[in-house]
């Protein structure tokens, strides 16, 4: 195949970007918001280049997504990697309040310094950073305790830069979902699409199913399994076992069980359960250490 299985064209998310990129040099400190169920297919690559020397605040939303021994796992990894990780539920506001209190801790300094130099104190400027649909919109929402931004569980809502403020010591820039303009990693890029973190335009429903079959069979086999997703989730679900089948072959099974042999439907219903959260609490990454890659 010539082309790539997930691909996108999207214009409004380059102009979205050049102008994020000009944005940039007001900020202070970026919020960098990941999907806790992919923390690394859901780390955008160029952010290191975004964030020069301005601070970071690493926010992990959809904690709710994801078991407690998924969550003990990364933030273990994280914070041997030297980085405190802030895990957030932004549609129930849990964790928020300690992401607050971090970006503003950040306008101490900034304000010394402002002073220093005989100017006035300012809010510290933050703006958050992530994959459409990782639940920036959500964060915003509950960082400001009312509803400013739109927010809605599918990519892409967000379309313009906007700044919100917070209080008097913390402006926010509400940006839109930034996509790299190449998908160069292909893996990555499947499991945003299972986590609708990027938009249906983007990819085929049944080849995203198949490959999240085959992704919950390999993580199934890992000896961390446990830590990480039920067990079985989908023979649970559907009385049907996936363990000696291919993805493909267990969507077509499926089809028949349930579906009249409608394998678009069947895509569908299982992206949408697991969305849902019908499958159970599951990640759908380890930590590269823990993981033969």
């Amino acid at each position: 195949m010539t082309t790539p299985a997930i691909q996108w064209y999207p214009g409004h998310i380059a102009k979205a970007e050049k102008a994020l990129v000009e944005q940039l040099k007001r900020v202070d400190v970026v919020l960098e918001v990941r999907d806790a169920r992919i923390p690394i297919a859901s780390h955008h690559p160029r952010m290191a280049q975004w964030l020069g020397n301005k601070a970071r605040v690493l926010v992990m939303n959809r904690i709710d997504s994801i078991s407690d021994g998924a969550y003990q796992v990364w933030r273990q990894w994280f914070q041997a990697q030297g980085e405190t990780p802030y895990f957030t539920n932004a549609q129930q506001g849990q964790g928020v309040a300690a992401v607050a209190k971090i970006a503003q801790s950040f306008g101490v300094e900034i304000n010394q310094r402002r002073r220093d130099r005989g100017m006035q104190p300012r809010p510290v400027r933050a703006v958050v950073i992530g994959f459409p649909n990782v639940g920036k919109s959500a964060l915003i929402n509950r960082l400001i305790k009312r509803r400013v931004v739109e927010s809605a569980r599918r990519p892409g809502v967000t379309r313009q830069l906007r700044w919100v403020r917070i209080s008097e010591q913390l402006e926010l820039l509400d940006a839109p979902g930034v996509l790299p303009s190449k998908l160069n990693n292909q893996q990555a890029a499947y499991k945003l699409a299972i986590c609708d973190d990027i938009g249906e335009a983007a990819y085929d429903n049944q080849r995203v199913a198949t490959a999240f079959v085959d992704l919950l069979n390999d993580l199934g086999r890992s000896p961390t399994r446990g830590a990480i997703q039920p067990e079985n989730p989908l023979l649970r679900r559907y009385q049907l076992d996936p363990l000696n089948l291919s993805g493909e072959d267990y969507l077509q099974a499926l089809a028949q069980q349930h579906h009249r042999g409608d394998v678009e439907r069947s895509a569908r219903q299982l992206l949408t359960d697991f969305r849902k959260g019908l499958l159970g609490a599951i990640a759908l990454e380890l930590p590269p250490s823990k993981t033969e890659v």
